[in-house]
């Protein structure tokens, strides 16, 4: 063979190049000049035997650093039990392919059914996909079918409540759509929600995204919020946290048409940034246009219960350039880890990590604003597991000190501004190190 990566004999690949008429699979790269092609050996080590290749990866592994967390900002340091790691890489889940054949998806489908049904419960909607990429772009989804649900209307409004990171990349989606963005100020840590519904009243505005928590950690109040905006001939979204929702208010409930967010929180570790999901539910009247795919429950033709794709012809498979997102491949991998996290933890569970989360933010906040160092950002508002201080104090250095000691810090989203979060495990020892440290290297 002339690789041995490449599972085809010579004879093979001669068919192949005869066939689309060239002599060499050189030919195929003719048309890329010479200077940019790469002639040197790769910098790639020796072959290994299976132990120098684990001290190998030993080693690597020593040179990151543990840390206990304190900082959130849209991911957080929930505990995941054992279980969901060991049965997510069962081979027949990990390998998976998109389900397009139901005769021999019956356990890729059922669990898609199942997680549906899981964040339909936690959200209150009708209806729910599996799955997007991560909260960031479900939420840019989410602009999209605002948009495509009413004629002549391209804008779309952003609370500035909404993380950074989810308003930048709604607005990347919205600049290669015609889509405006408009980011609308907060009020004292909220959503200026006069200001929105005077921006709404141009009647070029096709919905409002707004976040609960938000940014700051602040639980919003949007009661009669949804009314005013359907009475503008508008649709609401929120992007909501799916572990809160075991003990706040849902979107429905606040008379949402669509929720969004990531779901981060329901166990999956920070990972250095991922792999994260995305999740999406909507209102039974906006369900055609909701990108990804949806599971439905049917009966064979003997009355036993089957499972099957249902509303599949918005995928790009079917459709191509009309398609409604290009959400195709097997995104259901982190669907399934948050369904088997959701199983195990049960709502009485889910209550439970919400419970201690909530407690242990509280403990910290009155102890740092007992040090004196600290102030209440936004007075009076209530939060979960995160919230935001004001301090004069130099945060550069006190994460620096709170580093050394083995304790990823709080985000510092603006100069005077700290933002800590805790999850359930977070110990009360832990906060109590975290302060002391603070207190040393102020």
């Amino acid at each position: 063979m002339s690789n041995k990566f490449i599972p085809h004999t010579e004879a093979d690949i001669k068919k192949m190049l005869d066939k689309i008429g060239v002599s060499s699979v050189d030919d195929l790269y003719s048309d890329v000049p010479e200077e940019v092609i790469f002639r040197e050996e790769y910098d790639i080590p020796e072959a290994m035997t299976e132990i120098e290749l684990r001290k190998h990866f030993e080693e690597l592994g020593k040179k990151n650093q543990a840390l206990t967390v304190f900082a959130g900002g849209g991911a957080y340091d929930h505990y995941s039990p054992a279980a969901v790691a060991h049965l997510l890489q069962r081979s027949e889940f990990y390998t998976a392919y998109t389900p397009y054949q139901p005769e021999i998806s019956q356990g890729t489908l059922q669990y898609i059914f199942e997680y549906q049904s899981m964040i339909s419960e936690l959200t209150g909607m009708e209806a729910t996909n599996a799955s997007m990429y991560d909260g960031a772009t479900a939420t840019a989804e989410a602009m999209f079918m605002m948009v495509a649900s009413v004629r002549k209307r391209n804008r779309v409004i952003l609370s500035e409540t909404l993380t950074e990171a989810v308003i930048r990349v709604v607005k990347t989606y919205a600049k290669y759509h015609g889509i405006t963005v408009t980011v609308v100020p907060a009020k004292d840590g909220v959503s200026d929600q006069e200001a929105i519904l005077k921006e709404m009243e141009a009647g070029d505005v096709a919905g409002v995204i707004v976040p609960c928590p938000n940014r700051w950690g602040i639980v919003e109040d949007f009661t009669g919020f949804a009314d005013r905006i359907h009475a503008l001939k508008g649709f609401l979204a929120i992007n909501a946290d799916p572990s809160a929702l075991a003990v706040l208010r849902t979107p429905a409930e606040w008379g949402a048409d669509i929720a969004c967010g990531d779901g981060q929180t329901l166990g999956m570790p920070l990972q250095f940034g991922g792999p994260y999901l995305g999740y999406m539910s909507c209102s039974k009247t906006m369900l055609r246009k909701m990108p990804g795919r949806v599971v439905g429950a049917t009966k064979d033709i003997d009355g036993k219960r089957g499972y099957v794709l249902t509303l599949q012809a918005r995928e790009q498979h079917i459709r191509r350039e009309k398609a409604t997102s290009n959400i195709c491949s097997n995104q259901s991998l982190m669907a399934l880890y948050a369904t088997i996290y959701l199983a195990l933890m049960g709502k009485q569970g889910l209550k439970e990590v919400n419970t201690l989360s909530c407690d242990g933010a509280h403990y910290l906040y009155n102890r740092l604003i007992a040090t004196g160092l600290f102030q209440p950002a936004f007075p009076g508002k209530p939060f979960l597991k995160e919230f935001t201080l004001r301090t004069e104090i130099d945060m550069d250095k006190v994460n620096k000190a709170l580093l050394e000691k083995g304790i990823m810090g709080p985000l510092t989203p603006e100069k005077g501004l700290v933002e800590f979060a805790v999850t359930e495990k977070r110990t009360r020892e832990e906060i109590d190190a975290l302060v002391e440290t603070i207190i040393a290297a102020k």
